[in-house]
């Protein structure tokens, strides 16, 4: 059994509470020094209670890296759920949308029902099946280079069907979402992709889940102040929330 002294349990506190705490407030709260708080730090990330990050640490890993989209439409099923709900009332009737690829927005996909008439680009196999079967839904299938884990297209026939239109929404999904390198993904030619959804689209729309708070993926898509709105669940600490407001993001917490 690990033994732990009342300032190491004190961190593994604030650890819970935030999901990541920096080294200067830890100095702040506990009042002691950097070298103190740092040796802290370095003992539970030795006991594997946290994860050790630039100037500070983590309860979960830093970096996000690639899974198969049938794994991941098995995590936070009902935080994606909630979340797809929500992000479906921004959909309305005569929209031109892009919907990424990933489970968040596969989930979107399953929902989308009863419009009058909408048009939607996707680079996702996976949401062109499932919209294939609505009437009064016009699906744009871009080509590429398949991405098999993804069940989507990458590369530049992707890119270069995109840039010949213009859209209003995007609904985007991505592996991390962190405060200083902004919103990523695991693949770089994904990334590169969802760069050009975001050239070609007035409004961005971003659906994670909590669990992708304060993580990096290996391909930035974007800075943070590139996003409009952001949906995610309540497992958003308010300290993240409040810090992503100020930079002028709409965030949406998804509720039962």
């Amino acid at each position: 059994m690990v033994i732990i002294n009342k300032r190491q349990e004190d961190i593994l506190k604030e650890l819970d509470k935030k999901g990541h705490v920096n080294v200067a407030d830890l100095c702040e709260i506990l009042n002691v020094s950097t070298v103190t708080i740092r040796k802290d730090l370095n003992f539970l990330e030795n006991e594997k209670l946290l994860h050790r990050t630039h100037g500070g640490a983590s309860k979960q890993p830093i970096y996000a890296f690639e899974k198969n989209i049938s794994d991941k439409e098995g995590l936070q099923v009902e935080q994606k759920k909630q979340i797809a709900q929500e992000a479906l009332k921004y959909i309305n009737n005569f929209d031109y949308i892009i919907l990424g690829s990933g489970s968040n927005i596969h989930y979107l996909s399953q929902i989308i029902s009863g419009f009058q008439k909408l048009t939607v680009i996707t680079p996702s196999l996976k949401v062109s099946m499932e919209l294939s079967n609505e009437a009064n839904v016009d699906t744009i299938q871009l080509g590429g280079d398949i991405r098999k884990s993804s069940n989507s297209v990458v590369g530049p026939i992707s890119e270069s069907i995109l840039n010949q239109f213009s859209c209003n929404k995007l609904f985007l999904g991505a592996d991390g979402l962190h405060l200083d390198f902004g919103l990523s993904t695991s693949n770089a030619l994904e990334a590169h992709l969802n760069q050009a959804m975001i050239s070609v689209s007035e409004k961005v729309i971003v659906l994670v889940d909590s669990t992708k708070m304060n993580i990096r993926g290996f391909g930035k898509i974007c800075n943070l102040d590139m996003i409009d709105v952001l949906i995610t669940d309540d497992g958003i600490d308010a300290e993240t929330k409040m810090k992503l407001e100020e930079i002028g993001i709409e965030v949406i917490v998804a509720r039962k």
